[in-house]
């Protein structure tokens, strides 16, 4: 059973940067696609990010695109975001997840996805 938990979150002020890092157990993550979403009250879970198993492909939501970066460390079993130029409205709860069969096609629902974590809150305000 794969297991994957958040850390790195915290409260920034608009136009800082935080990194966000989400270790995973249980299972190696060589062979899954690593995807980051956003939770914010009253809304849908947004699709940030998606790294391919092997990090040949990365894809992002327009939201983050040029902001965000996302990364993965095979030899730590880690996936990373980076978050540059934050904003109000990136306040929310970050959640990875893994599927082991995703190929980072397009955007799709947290739940489509093998497994996730519980999140770490991230809030942008000064």
């Amino acid at each position: 059973q794969l297991q994957l938990v958040e850390s790195g979150g915290g409260l920034v002020q608009p136009g800082g940067s935080l990194r966000l890092s989400c270790a995973a157990s249980g299972i190696s993550l060589d062979y899954y696609a690593l995807g980051w979403f956003r939770q914010a009250p009253g809304e849908e879970d947004e699709d940030l990010s998606c790294i391919l198993f092997n990090g040949s492909v990365t894809n992002y939501a327009d939201s983050v695109k040029g902001r965000f970066t996302i990364s993965r460390d095979n030899t730590k079993n880690r996936v990373y975001l980076q978050m540059n130029s934050l904003k109000p409205e990136d306040t929310g709860v970050y959640v990875c997840a893994a599927d082991h069969d995703y190929m980072c096609s397009g955007a799709r629902s947290l739940l489509d996805y093998d497994y996730w974590g519980q999140g770490t809150q991230v809030t942008v305000s000064s």
